[in-house]
């Protein structure tokens, strides 16, 4: 089965449109689910939702076949979503990719970030945030619940403090070191660590550190909590 456009008139996109709208491609393995996000952006008059996908094989159709600004991918239409991921960044490098899955550990949801995702939510997740969410992560900044924040700051934290910690013989003194990172602060325009932690994800400052994958993902982080399900 090929992707399929949404159900709207005839399904055409004038040229204006086009690039006026917010375009999105939802892949998720559940009709219901699919048909409660349309019922949602429908409210929107910015965002079109411009392919739909059930499985893996049509999600990379609709990546090649559709221009689109946003994908919201569900986990559970491939064994191995993390690897699907970089296979659709391939396609299309330019895709903002959000995540629908149910429960995430820490190392999945740091893995995700690092191969280029922009935005983790749940599927319960209520449908004013939803439509924040997909805008946010359209503006260029990422979305994740306070938990996922902390795991992603912490893992960027921990690589930044690995390479940068000095050898036992040339060990700085903390009031040098506080001086230094003081002038790194001011001239990056950051007033702390976790600042400074950000700035390196939103400017990819560790994606070619030894020991460190690469990371795709280029963005500020905004958080939400789930509150309630889509509607039928």
């Amino acid at each position: 089965m090929s992707p399929r456009e949404p159900e709207n008139g005839n399904g055409s996109v004038s040229a204006d449109e086009n690039q006026s709208n917010l375009r999105l491609i939802v892949a998720d393995t559940q009709a219901i689910f699919r048909v409660g996000v349309r019922k949602v952006l429908a409210l929107e008059d910015d965002i079109r939702v411009v392919a739909q996908a059930e499985n893996l094989g049509q999600t990379l159709a609709a990546v090649a076949k559709f221009p689109a600004d946003v994908l919201l991918f569900e986990s559970r239409l491939t064994p191995n979503p993390a690897e699907a991921v970089s296979e659709i960044l391939k396609k299309n490098s330019s895709l903002r990719i959000i995540v629908v899955t149910g429960d995430i550990d820490e190392a999945t949801t740091v893995d995700y970030f690092r191969r280029g995702v922009r935005g983790i939510i749940n599927r319960a997740i209520a449908p004013d945030l939803l439509v924040r969410c997909i805008r946010k992560v359209q503006g260029g900044e990422m979305w994740l619940d306070n938990q996922g924040v902390s795991w992603v700051i912490e893992a960027y934290r921990s690589q930044a403090s690995a390479l940068t910690s000095p050898r036992p013989k040339n060990r700085l003194t903390d009031k040098v070191v506080k001086n230094y990172l003081r002038r790194v602060y001011d001239k990056l325009g950051v007033s702390d660590r976790l600042e400074l932690a950000l700035y390196c994800v939103h400017h990819r400052l560790l994606e070619n550190a030894p020991g460190l994958p690469k990371a795709d993902a280029q963005a500020d982080v905004a958080t939400a909590t789930p509150v309630s399900p889509l509607p039928n």
